[in-house]
């Protein structure tokens, strides 16, 4: 399957990918209704058979649990598909969503799914929505943190339109990973 430069990155991606939102199943606001686990498995794995090489999920698809039948679908291979996931939609206890773009909720968001997903570095990690708008900025300066640390390779944005894409570029443009180290000139 041929494949085309994803923006500006190093990711050649298919021209469809295998969306994973429905593969979380049913008991969250947003479900698309039952889904046996054993089915998804089998439709990323025939998905990646056809020459298909990403898949989209987000933490908040089956409150995780899309994002840890990915990984299951996953295990083993050696030839695995570039993985994109999503943040800034949280559920508490009683598995009501709220949004937040704050820093803290963001880094914990992406320590979870790089947990569930059983990788070490994500190759996409976008915000999901754009909301609360006011703190557009502060969730983009996170995802720029983060892949300066390596914790992702290259990040985007979901569901924005064009005046917060601006934003939330104007905020922070993600670089190399910084060195810990300061140069010292010769004497």
């Amino acid at each position: 399957m041929k494949t085309k430069r994803l923006g500006n990155s190093d990711l050649f991606i298919t021209p469809i990918g295998f969306g994973a939102w429905a593969i979380g199943g049913s008991g969250w606001q947003f479900a698309w209704g039952t889904q046996d686990d054993r089915d998804s498995i089998a439709a990323i794995r025939a998905a990646l058979d056809t020459g298909i090489n990403w898949i989209d999920t987000a933490a908040v698809y089956g409150l995780g649990h899309s994002e840890e039948v990915v990984a299951r679908a996953l295990d083993g291979m050696s030839n695995r598909p570039y993985v994109f996931t999503k943040c800034g939609m949280v559920w508490d206890n009683q598995r009501e969503i709220r949004r937040s773009l704050k820093a803290d909720s963001i880094r914990r968001e992406c320590e979870a799914s790089l947990r569930r997903l059983r990788v070490d570095t994500l190759d996409l990690y976008q915000i999901h929505w754009p909301d609360p708008d006011a703190d557009v900025e502060e969730g983009w300066a996170t995802l720029a943190a983060l892949k300066e640390e390596g914790k992702v390779r290259h990040i985007g944005v979901s569901n924005f339109d064009a005046a917060q894409m601006k934003r939330a570029q104007a905020a922070r443009q993600p670089g190399p990973p910084r060195s810990s180290v300061t140069p010292q000139r010769a004497s």
